[in-house]
């Protein structure tokens, strides 16, 4: 094919884009993708560096007039925007998160119980009895000051394996682990799970030598990190936020380690007012690796073998997470438009002469993210209370060989194929991709479930 992409119109019973940006004004307050700074409290607790923003979570609140007595799900939780801000409108929530680690920070960002007094005292005895194990080994948190016969502490070859390689230099992670066996004397009190978040966030954002742009990898080679005074900023941040809350009555928000292709076990039927999320996009992103430092370093993943067993309960959106056994691509195979664009992509591959065996797995893994969003929309029917209203975050993508994937088009025709109504499709925002050199819409997919499957 001679052209740089393919690109889809919208199914007859779906607006027009004219019509869905006439729609999206009064939806959508602001098309940034930045935090506001009066939204940081909690947020910035642990935060994916992609997430889309608090306020566009509100701007859907409101449009789908939730209340006190709704209940939100967010399928994809990640680092927990949608349940924070849930909770700040004193609307409960729920939550599913396949990646441990950022399961582990939603759950406790989303719990304000703790006392800011006794959260600033643990920290303070946490912070000096680790700048006195480090004294006696002959480190000081603050120079490069250490005796070079001092043997630095590491993680096993296993765990080694599994981080991203450089990630993290010797002497910060020594003094991180000694930071760690600290916090754990604390492991049966409440406290301790406040103290492993901000060691988490610490590390990706200071102690760490990653960077995080449109793809994760390492930047600057820190030798030497002041962990123990960083970790102590992260805690001071969240005594200071909760300060703000302590005392006020919230609804609870469970959160829940789960597949959100298969999330009925833990969530009773029709219970479910109101759906706001982001599910992973169509490319070549591997989501784990945002996440590998934190989750290695405190015990998340111990190995590479972890590291596969969760994969496999993740939406299938890039080709180091696809497996022989996989089969979700059979919830799709009669759409035309989804096998016509992975047959596109396939051409293309074999036109270019790209002959890796990532790029071989293209097509077939292009199949298996838009099948794996059909079986989690059709497993989603049975949770869903009549007339409930979904708002799906997703951005069109061209990272595969450029041929242009409009995955918010795509979405929005499996979900009307399964019975759902296709309110619009809000713009949110545009990006332009240096590999096309085209704006790419990044879309909210408004949903709405009848109560009824389609025949």
């Amino acid at each position: 094919m001679s052209e740089q992409s393919i690109q889809y119109t919208l199914p007859l019973d779906l607006p027009s884009e004219k019509s869905a940006h006439a729609k999206c004004s009064h939806v959508i307050s602001n098309n940034s993708n930045t935090i506001d700074p009066k939204d940081r409290a909690i947020h910035e607790w642990y935060r994916f560096v992609l997430s889309y923003p608090p306020h566009l979570v509100r701007d859907y609140i409101r449009d789908f007039e939730l209340d006190e007595q709704s209940v939100i799900l967010d399928p994809f939780c990640g680092t927990g925007t949608t349940l924070v801000e849930a909770r700040m409108n004193h609307i409960r929530a729920i939550g599913l998160e396949a990646n441990p680690f950022p399961q582990f920070a939603s759950a406790v960002k989303t719990d304000w119980s703790v006392s800011p007094t006794e959260l600033k005292s643990f920290a303070e005895q946490v912070s000096e009895s680790t700048c006195t194990e480090l004294a006696n080994h002959g480190i000081d948190d603050w120079q490069l000051a250490f005796k070079p016969t001092v043997k630095l502490r590491s993680l096993d070859q296993y765990a080694m394996r599994a981080l991203i390689k450089n990630s993290i230099s010797p002497l910060p992670l020594h003094k991180t682990l000694v930071l760690l066996d600290q916090i754990n004397k604390y492991k049966l009190v409440q406290v301790h799970k406040y103290g492993i978040l901000a060691l988490g966030n610490a590390l990706i954002k200071t102690i760490g030598n990653l960077r995080f742009g449109p793809e994760v990898g390492v930047g600057k080679i820190k030798i030497d990190v002041p962990v123990v005074a960083t970790w102590k900023h992260e805690i001071d941040r969240m005594v200071s936020d909760l300060e703000s809350l302590y005392g006020n009555s919230y609804p609870n928000v469970d959160v829940f380690l789960a597949d959100a292709r298969k999330q009925t076990h833990v969530i009773e039927e029709k219970s479910i007012d109101a759906v706001i999320t982001s599910p992973p996009y169509p490319n070549e992103k591997d989501y784990t690796r945002t996440t590998r430092l934190e989750s290695v370093v405190l015990g998340f993943i111990k190995n590479m073998s972890d590291l596969r067993s969760f994969k496999k309960t993740l939406l299938r959106s890039n080709t180091r997470g696809v497996y022989k056994t996989d089969s979700d691509d059979k919830w799709v195979s009669d759409i035309k438009e989804i096998q016509l664009l992975a047959s596109t992509i396939e051409q293309r591959r074999i036109e270019l002469g790209k002959t890796s065996g990532f790029e071989k797995m293209y097509a077939r893994v292009t199949k298996q993210y838009f099948g794996g969003m059909a079986r989690h929309l059709s497993e989603l029917t049975r949770i869903l209370r009549p007339g409930a209203k979904l708002a799906y975050v997703v951005g069109d993508q061209a990272s595969y060989l450029r041929v242009m994937i409009r995955t918010g088009q795509i979405l929005a025709d499996i979900a009307d194929r399964q019975g759902y109504q296709v309110e619009r499709i809000d713009l949110f925002r545009t990006r332009f991709a240096t590999a096309t050199k085209k704006e790419l819409r990044e879309e909210v997919v408004v949903l709405r479930w009848p109560g009824t499957t389609a025949t």
